[in-house]
């Protein structure tokens, strides 16, 4: 096979251009992301039940849901959320549950419960599939909030139908309707309640087919049509006569609004009222091609505005996205560049031009496969793509070396090509096979981190895979074609050749020297680099390098949530908001001059009321303010420092229980604090809670602590007086008249365009809100007599939790926390309250549990993987070298390089000022499958001395010298292509850069210390006598 690709004229040339044309065609199929998909599929499970109390829906639906599903395999975790009219089970599965499966069993569970209330709906069953933010686009302009709804409608279906933009929603709105708000005076008077004027304007408010008339000549539908569309309309329906022919008119008696239901949904975007349209992805679309089509549909729409109407892109989630792919393929180029300057350094142009030309082929090839494969091109791929890059190039230079050792010898061309690739097939693919056990190894990696991870392992073996087809089938074809032009070229240029001259006098004289050296004083030099890896070591477990579980991110997006306490006004929180928003723009004008030279930071500011990620419920009390800022790539302020800033500029405000300034963005992992007490006992929870914030809040560093679990607004307790039945009056009557008042009552619903609007009836909100009005409230007997509320009611005040949350069967409070990384450690964090605080706490409140989410419970799991990964990974190594080199010994000589390079992974940190995170471990664990490689290279030579009766020191002193240029250009190759990278200044780069210090540095300390340790290793051995020649098999 290898004969026939290097001697036919066109086969090589063939696989190769067919492989670029498969990658080129492929490349418009492969999603582009930031981190490949890391959440565990969900199944969810809801039931309303219209009226009830959250305690009410715990008792009545929560645990029967899950005690139906408890017996269902393939389930992590069961989740009950209850909260006022409605249930949510939601399951966690692990990775082997088939989801299509499971929706039907948990389905067939849950319709076989037959003890549920009466009054509730049916339950809904479907998977939980989170659809992904891209991009919002605000709209702003000087009109009502109707007719912006209206508009922004419009635009939601032109950008639907003629941008192929699937996922779109119309966000800043509530329920649209014509509300009806009656007078208290008036409806006395007439003796009517609020219920009798909605049924009044639903009979008048009619359209209805009502038959047909056939004439000899022709057929004619007859239609009664008294449907009034509009506030005016509605303002003539007559709701009262009276014996004398008078009438009464809706106007008469109310006044009609076009309004929505909730004053508090609303967006202000710069201060102006706006309407966002919020564009998503499922997990198959491609963002940054949504971004175009919005952005396209933008400039366009604009053009066609009406005056006053600015369309703006705001909550941009996917230029990000943009900034670290094009970091990563700027830096991917410059290493490919590097790369390929080292290896003309040491071989002719030509003879690099080839040798370096497998890259895109198996880059193109790879990208092919993972189309194919469904993975996606991120941040992670494409570490894994540069990781490639040396790693390949070692092959190609195993190969080059080879077939430059035969020419020497004075064989022709063509025979020094084929017997120099086959002299070393065994080497690579023992060496392939050796980076396939560690990187196979990583491909289980669970836990969200492992599932970002493990896309590193993924693209490298496919990549690894296809560079065996180019070097054994591709390279040797054009290596011969290439060393036959050769004889016509010019000798190297003088730099070159000096530099070449000052290589092999170093490599014959100051490295044997050296090698001698050690060797010489082996004892010593291996207790000294024992004592250099122990050290390092003590830096991680005496607290010098520290450990968080993942980098962060840095985005273009900061967030202030507000939590007021239930029960506030809107006002309250308005004015909390416009002194957040007054805080930002003091912040801008000042950073902006100071840091961006006068470049506008803070591009837009965008308030939304009722909506907060945190609260896990509505009202008027929660808001959140979103700054939009200048991109990553453009900028100088790091976001966390202005946020940092900003908080402090901010203080303690009075109103709020929670204010949170943050990302909205969260990496692989969750939160890096999330601490859950489960307990039988609602108010113990909340006491609990209230202790753990209490301590999270006294570490310097920790910030945004609360929990999800608040009471609600004051409730007024209406309860019937004893004997009140003796008026002919009961409690349905009662509680229909109040809740018609008060909640309102849909009259009718009409449908105009894609609006459904509903027609409220409710008493006079200005009346309305007057506790004296509500005891005064005339109750309306069957025989029309009033008798008010107070005389056959009493009125109580109490409060219940807006929320209760079941997990495992168990009531739950969750405790979230937000970290400075740069002064202190989540997971130090956690370990210090799991040794202090919660031994008190569960004295203090018996029967209390804790469990430990977020960060720190998902880099232990992938933690755990990784190691149990890890282990299986070097015995694959050591069972490959074994039987390589007929030995138990020897192999653990090679696997030497391991940890030593994990000095370098140490060191390499604290130079940078990095913490030790997931990625770095990643790194660590790669780099096995790379320097065991060097060592290969180096033991193969000793060996072969050893077996030509060479003594131990000759043979390792002459091994060194031999290999010298291969180790040292395969550890260079692998660490020119990550270089970029790590120089790399920019914001995006450092998710990835502690990958990249872990396997620079440890591929720079390893091979210094291989050409070392193993021939003082070797060295011990012989004294030992544990090393003898191979006898022939």
């Amino acid at each position: 096979m290898i004969r026939f690709f290097a001697k036919h004229p066109t086969a090589a040339n063939l696989l190769m251009l067919g492989l670029l044309v498969l990658g080129l065609t492929s490349l418009t199929n492969i999603k582009r992301e930031t981190f490949p998909e890391f959440d565990p599929p969900y199944i969810m499970a809801g039931v309303v039940y219209p009226g009830a109390s959250p305690q009410e829906v715990e008792e009545s639906i929560c645990v029967r849901m899950e005690d139906a599903v408890d017996g269902l395999a393939n389930i992590e975790e069961t989740q009950c959320e209850a909260i006022e009219g409605s249930a949510r089970l939601i399951l966690k599965l692990n990775e082997r549950a088939d989801i299509g499966r499971m929706l039907i069993d948990v389905q067939t569970q849950i319709n076989s419960i037959n003890d549920f209330p009466q009054e509730i709906e049916s339950p809904i069953v479907q998977e939980l599939d989170w659809n992904e933010p891209v991009v919002d686009v605000a709209i702003t302009a000087d009109t009502t909030w109707p007719e912006l709804k209206a508009y922004a409608e419009q635009l939601k279906r032109t950008l639907k139908l003629d941008y192929d933009v699937s996922l779109v929603d119309v966000a800043g709105f509530s329920d649209h309707q014509f509300r009806v708000e009656l007078d208290t005076q008036a409806m006395r008077q007439l003796g009517l309640s609020v219920g009798d004027i909605a049924d009044q304007i639903g009979r008048q408010n009619i359209k209805l087919p009502s038959g047909n008339v056939e004439t000899p000549d022709k057929n004619f539908l007859i239609r009664f049509d008294e449907r009034r569309t509009t506030p005016q309309e509605l303002e003539s329906i007559v709701v009262g006569s009276g014996p004398n022919g008078s009438i009464i008119r809706l106007r008469d008696i109310a006044t009609i609004t076009d309004r929505f239901e909730l004053d508090e949904q609303k967006v202000l975007f710069d201060g102006h009222p706006s309407a966002l349209l919020k564009v998503s992805k499922n997990k198959e679309d491609d963002a940054l091609r949504i971004k175009d089509r919005v952005s396209q549909f933008v400039e366009d729409q604009q053009a066609i505005a009406p005056t006053g109407v600015k369309l703006e892109l705001t909550n941009d989630l996917s230029s990000v996205l943009w900034d670290r792919l094009t970091m990563m393929v700027r830096n991917g180029w410059q290493g490919i560049v590097l790369v390929f300057a080292t290896m003309w350094l040491f071989f002719s142009l030509r003879y690099s031009f080839w040798v370096a030309a497998g890259l895109p082929v198996a880059f193109l090839g790879g990208l092919f496969l993972m189309a194919q494969l469904g993975l996606s091109i991120n941040i992670m791929s494409l570490v894994g793509l540069l990781m490639a890059i040396g790693i390949m190039m070692d092959d190609a230079i195993v190969i080059a070396e080879s077939i430059a050792a035969h020419l020497d010898r004075g064989e022709d061309v063509d025979n020094a090509v084929i017997k120099g690739v086959k002299k070393v097939l065994p080497g690579v693919i023992s060496s392939f096979l050796t980076t396939v056990c560690i990187f196979g190894s990583l491909l289980f990696l669970e836990g969200e981190m492992g599932a970002v991870l493990k896309a590193v392992p993924q693209v490298l073996i496919l990549v690894l895979t296809l560079s065996l087809v180019e070097a054994f089938l591709i390279l040797p074809n054009h290596l011969s074609h290439s060393l036959h032009k050769e004889k016509r070229e010019k000798p190297p240029a003088k730099f070159k050749q000096k530099l070449l001259d000052s290589f092999e006098n170093f490599r014959n004289t100051t490295l044997v020297n050296a090698v001698e050296k050690v060797v010489e004083y082996r004892y010593a030099f291996l207790g000294g680099v024992v004592a250099l890896l122990l050290i390092s070591v003590a830096t991680i477990a005496g607290g010098l390098l520290k450990f968080q579980p993942f980098p962060e991110l840095d985005g273009d997006i900061a967030e202030a949530r507000i939590i007021l306490p239930p029960g506030s006004s809107l006002a309250q929180t308005e004015a909390a908001v416009d002194r957040i928003v007054a805080s930002a723009q003091k912040l801008d004008a000042q950073w902006s001059q100071e840091f961006e030279n006068g470049t506008q930071l803070v591009q837009h500011i965008t308030s939304q009321f009722n909506a907060n990620a945190d609260a896990n419920e509505s009202g008027p009390h929660i808001a959140t303010v979103r700054l939009d800022l200048l991109g990553a790539e453009s900028r100088n302020t790091v976001i966390d420092d202005f946020i940092s800033a900003w908080r402090s500029d901010i203080g303690e405000l009075a109103d709020p229980i929670s204010l949170v300034f943050k990302q909205p963005t969260m990496g692989p992992g969750g939160r890096a604090i999330e601490i859950r007490a489960k307990h039988d006992d609602l108010d113990a929870l909340k006491a609990a809670s209230i202790d753990i914030q209490q301590y999270l809040n006294e570490f310097d560093g920790i910030h945004g602590v609360l929990d999800d679990m608040r009471m609600g607004k004051e409730e007024v307790l209406v309860k019937l007086r004893p004997g009140a039945e003796v008026y002919g009056i009961n409690g349905q009557l009662i509680a229909n008249q109040l809740r018609a008042a008060f909640f309102g009552q849909t009259a009718d619903e009409i449908q105009i365009g894609v609006e459904n609007i509903s027609i409220e009836v409710r008493l006079n909100k200005v009346e309305a809100g007057d506790l004296q009005q509500l005891a005064n409230f005339p109750i309306i007997m069957p025989d029309g007599s009033q008798i008010p509320l107070a005389t056959i009611a009493t009125l109580d005040f109490q409060r219940n939790y807006v929320r209760i949350q079941r997990i495992d069967g168990l009531r739950t409070i969750s405790v979230f926390g937000d970290t400075d990384n740069t002064k202190v450690n989540s997971t130090a964090v956690i370990t210090q309250f799991q040794k202090d605080e919660a031994p008190k706490l569960i004295a203090k409140y018996p029967g209390l549990r804790f469990d430990f989410e977020g960060e720190a419970k998902d880099a232990a799991e992938t933690g755990a993987s990784m190691g149990k990964g890890f282990l299986l990974g070097l015995f694959g190594v050591f069972a490959i070298l074994s039987y390589q080199f007929r030995s138990y010994l020897e192999p653990f000589v090679v696997m030497l390089a391991i940890p030593l390079a994990f000095i370098g992974v140490v060191w390499g940190h604290i130079l940078l000022g990095h913490s030790l995170s997931m990625p770095s471990m990643m790194g660590f664990v790669s780099l096995a499958g790379i320097v065991v490689n060097d060592s290969i290279l180096l033991v193969q030579y000793i060996r072969h001395h050893v077996d030509d009766g060479d003594s131990v020191h000759d043979s390792v002193v002459k091994a060194s010298r031999e290999r010298f240029r291969a180790v040292f250009l395969t550890s260079m190759t692998t660490a020119a292509g990550l270089l970029p990278l790590l120089t790399e200044t920019s914001l995006q780069a450092q998710v990835i850069q502690p990958l990249v210090i872990s396997i620079v540095f440890g591929i720079f300390a390893s091979t210094l210390l291989v050409l070392f340790m193993i021939p003082a290793a070797y060295a011990v051995l012989a004294d030992f006598g544990l090393v003898h020649k191979h006898e022939e098999i």
